[in-house]
């Protein structure tokens, strides 16, 4: 088993890159933001890489890279989600950042996870109801963010209700994901001098974070 490799950045395509490790090219899948990041390197830079390596049917063998292990291990409880191979995992992973995904998962934020190719609802619904209690946020920025209180429960409860939750509405009425509007409108309410019971202050707050 592969577990890692480090050597310079060959060439890169929509799907993965070749790594020159000592003259022996690897080609590894990796996530779009991944492959952003190697396509930057310089042709001498030596860049580090996790791997996880999946047998097909045929015995055939596939290399899957990740940057970060957070993203590794995320990857490895996706795919133990029924329906989501290795490439429907790297799909969601493409599709948006670790602690988003995390988020989107432990918020049940089905049209988040919906959006990565080959991804419907019924899947999405699945990825919720199998990671949602084995999972937590990688980040402490992303933690304290989700949950005031400490778990998936209490967004929900919080957002739930009074002003927050309007504003919540609000969003995701004009397109954004319930996971992006959550985040922007307890950003917003966190705000100093910010009334959260005021509707329109936490949505004009909430749209600033979101752009």
């Amino acid at each position: 088993m592969i577990a890692s490799l480090t050597g310079t950045v060959e060439s890169c395509s929509d799907t993965g890159v070749v790594l020159n490790v000592n003259g022996i090219g690897f080609e590894v899948n990796m996530s779009a933001e991944g492959i952003r990041e190697l396509a930057a390197c310089s042709e001498d830079e030596l860049v580090h890489i996790h791997t996880y390596m999946s047998f097909g049917r045929e015995g055939d063998a596939t290399l899957f890279g990740f940057l970060s292990a957070e993203e590794l291990r995320l990857f490895k409880k996706l795919i133990t989600v029924s329906g989501i191979g290795p490439r429907g995992a790297l799909a969601l992973l493409s599709s948006t950042s670790v602690d988003d995904l995390v988020f989107a998962i432990l918020s049940g934020d089905v049209k988040t996870i919906s959006r990565a190719p080959g991804i419907g609802k019924k899947t999405a619904e699945r990825v919720i109801l199998d990671l949602r209690d084995k999972l937590e946020l990688a980040s402490e920025d992303a933690a304290s963010e989700f949950a005031a209180n400490g778990n998936a429960g209490s967004v929900e409860e919080k957002a739930g209700s009074g002003a927050a939750e309007e504003a919540a509405e609000a969003l995701t009425a004009l397109g954004y994901a319930r996971a992006e509007a959550l985040k922007a409108v307890r950003k917003a309410g966190s705000e100093e001098g910010t009334d959260s019971s005021d509707v329109q202050a936490l949505l004009s707050g909430a749209l600033r974070y979101l752009g």
